[in-house]
């Protein structure tokens, strides 16, 4: 254990029993373990038989705690950052801590574990060559629609965190976006009822509506979709005869030019402004 260092620490995501032996050992062994939630930690620490300091460290007094943080690892102690579950800094606070001790001179060791986006990706069945995460999608409609279509052309899998309370309305608008690509939801991982739920955007959009409107959802959930197509797979032109025969079944449905527009145009890999004007055509032409 060397002293003056920060080390950043995963721990479990649901099951104790994921926990590494060194992570536990380098709780039991620092000067200080700074907390996203110190209830839960204590929690974790005492389930361990592990007595330690606690301090916050969450988003809100981040500002603050990361220098005084920093000073003390200057003075030669030793600090475990946890966050609630997982892997800190992957959309948990830390980031400002390890960029300051960093900047100081203050040495920063890993101690790796649980992620709730590699659990996933390990068993979603999906390409995890190369992924992009996204951490959480913005909560308003229009700045979500906007950040997704940003990722429209991307070819890596995406990976996700989304709330149980927002999950239908983001995946109406991945479906919206994206189109009907296959993608696989991860619900309480590594914990008793945990569930993978796999299909098409469309299909888990609609299940998810009618389990939302229940209120059977609860918590934070991993969501891992598949990236865009190969290009020779893809319409040449809002001109291609598939273009139409995808706009006409959409509007059939019902569908908005706008909103047609917008889910073939992320489909297959078109300009929206191109496929909108195809898709006022065509509902002219109704």
């Amino acid at each position: 254990m060397a002293t003056g260092t920060i080390y950043v620490v995963a721990t479990p995501i649901g099951n104790l029993e994921d926990l590494t032996r060194r992570a536990e050992r380098v709780l039991a062994e620092v000067d200080l373990v700074a907390a996203e939630d110190t209830r839960r930690t204590r929690t974790l620490l005492q389930h361990l038989g592990i007595s330690k300091p606690l301090v916050s460290y969450y988003d809100a007094v981040e500002s603050v705690r990361a220098p005084e943080l920093v000073e003390r690892a200057r003075r030669g102690e030793s600090i475990a950052l946890v966050s609630d579950a997982g892997t800190p800094l992957l959309s948990d606070p830390g980031f400002r801590l390890v960029s300051e001790a960093l900047e100081a001179g203050v040495p920063v060791v890993p101690v790796p574990g649980a992620s709730a986006p590699l659990a996933l990706l390990s068993c979603a069945g999906l390409p995890a060559g190369r992924f992009t995460f996204l951490g959480f999608l913005p909560a308003r409609a229009s700045a979500r629609r906007r950040f997704l279509a940003e990722y429209v052309g991307h070819r890596d899998t995406l990976v996700l965190f989304e709330t149980a309370r927002r999950l239908s309305a983001s995946l109406r608008d991945m479906v919206d976006v994206f189109g009907p690509r296959p993608a696989v939801i991860g619900r309480e991982l590594t914990k008793r009822y945990e569930e993978l739920i796999r299909g098409n955007l469309d299909e888990l959009a609609a299940r998810y509506e009618e389990e939302s409107m229940e209120g059977r959802l609860r918590g934070e959930l991993v969501l891992a979709v598949a990236g865009a197509g190969e290009p020779e797979s893809l319409a040449a032109s809002a001109d291609d005869p598939v273009v139409g025969e995808r706009l006409r079944e959409r509007l059939a449905a019902g569908e908005s030019p706008s909103r047609a527009a917008r889910a073939v145009a992320a489909e297959l890999g078109l300009p929206r402004r191109e496929v909108y004007r195809r898709a006022i055509d065509e509902h002219g032409a109704d």
